[in-house]
């Protein structure tokens, strides 16, 4: 079986962490048999080089390795993807397409974001899990595929299948073996040695002179919290490489690569619960008031179908007292004299409307106010024949042939009569 140290070596895996060594040993030591992986970790931690191994020490090191990132497809053509499809499976599917598990057969197949795969697509591959079977897209043919797979994730896939996003016996099938790979802050003494690895790396790759942390720089670069742990160091390593004259790094410069320095390491506390009124943007604010308009709307309508129904100005008023005051905020002097005639008249119903007795059974005619027009209908024979031979003609789309034999009379007939009415 071969080393923790040589795999790092072989592997360029950089750091002494115990944690991260017994992430490697696992892998080393799960690499010669079958079983399915899961990969945890935060997203930059290097979780892309576990299945490497495992791929490379296996028997199956001479066969296809292929890397899927599930969160990087679309959701309308992930089975095509994974599981292939057949011609006219679907628009633009023009000819017969192999799936990445049938390339994969007999090698290593890498799911990377796992947690992001649609549930319809988790289904699938539960089927692949349990017995090597899968259908292409559009085929009814079952097949069978030997691939290994190695998935990985960064999201909690406890709160995921508690929110119903994941299949829970997907995850013990895909997890027999859990490797966690431990984020940048929990490995405080290989930071600085990853640092150095990629400021030499840049310096070379720039042909510039390596860049030097001073002892209170590794301080602040110890400190830091890391959020986007190996990536996001690999990146100020590069950054500060290409931008800073000068090679020795001093802590105010290292300061001003590092957003949010301030905080370091101290546990960020997120208050979750909002104080009632607090709005923390514009938007909320916007929302708020939107709302609150609407409110008032609902109201004025109501107090409008008040006044419609009694006639009342002075009960609908008394009755609505809360209303009244809610919507215009002031007890007193809700209406002046001038206001309450005003409103009065506009409000007064016509009298046609007003004076029509009310209908006391239970149908309602509601539109009686309305006029009926009642349309005289014409008897005459020529009018009747005008319009018979303009409807067969619609239907039949201007075809003589056709519509005179719907009429029952001869096409020469047909053609005197459009000429005789001008139609």
């Amino acid at each position: 079986m071969e080393s923790i140290q040589s795999t790092k070596q072989r592997f360029e895996i950089i750091g002494n962490d115990v944690k991260l060594n017994r992430a490697i040993e696992k892998a080393i030591q799960v690499a010669p048999t079958d079983i399915s992986v899961l990969v945890t970790g935060e997203s930059g931690v290097g979780k892309e080089a576990i299945p490497k191994i495992i791929h490379s020490l296996s028997h199956r090191k001479h066969a296809k390795y292929i890397a899927v990132n599930c969160g990087a497809i679309p959701e309308g053509t992930i089975d095509s993807e994974l599981f292939g499809h057949e011609k006219g499976a679907f628009t633009g599917a023009t000819s017969n397409r192999s799936g990445y598990f049938e390339v994969a057969d007999g090698g290593t197949i890498f799911l990377d974001e796992v947690g992001e795969l649609p549930l319809t697509t988790q289904v699938r591959l539960l089927r692949v899990l349990e017995n090597g079977e899968f259908l292409k897209v559009g085929s009814s043919q079952v097949q069978k595929t030997d691939a290994r797979i190695v998935a990985a994730t960064n999201i909690n896939m406890f709160e995921a299948i508690k929110k119903e996003k994941f299949r829970e016996d997907l995850y013990y099938r895909l997890s027999t073996v859990e490797i966690n790979i431990p984020p940048l802050r929990e490995r405080k003494d290989d930071i600085h040695l990853l640092f150095r690895k990629f400021a030499s790396d840049f310096g070379q790759k720039y042909k510039m002179p390596t860049i030097r942390l001073e002892d209170d720089a590794v301080q602040l670069l110890l400190k830091y919290r890391w959020p986007g742990n190996i990536r996001q160091l690999r990146n100020i390593a590069e950054q500060i490489s290409v931008l800073e004259s000068s090679r020795n790094i001093t802590l105010a410069s290292l300061d001003s690569y590092l957003p949010n320095s301030s905080n370091t390491s101290l546990p960020a506390v997120v208050d979750k619960e909002k104080k009632k009124g607090d709005f923390s943007n514009e938007r909320e604010i916007l929302y708020k008031v939107l709302f609150d308009m609407k409110g008032d709307l609902n109201d004025l309508k109501k107090l409008t179908l008040e006044l419609l129904k009694h006639n009342d100005t002075e009960k609908v008023q008394e009755e609505n007292e809360n209303l009244i005051r809610k919507i215009y905020g002031k007890e007193e002097e809700i209406y002046t004299e001038e206001e309450e005639e005003m409103a009065s008249k506009i409000l007064e119903l016509p009298e046609s409307y007003a004076e029509k007795p009310k209908n006391t059974t239970t149908t309602e005619d509601k539109y009686y106010f309305a006029e009926e027009i009642e349309e005289e209908e014409t008897l005459s024979l020529q009018d009747k024949e005008i319009e018979l031979i303009k409807k067969s003609l619609e239907r039949n789309k201007g075809k003589r042939k056709a519509a005179s034999a719907e009429l029952g009379i001869s096409e020469r007939t047909l053609y005197r009569k459009i000429k005789q009415y001008d139609l």
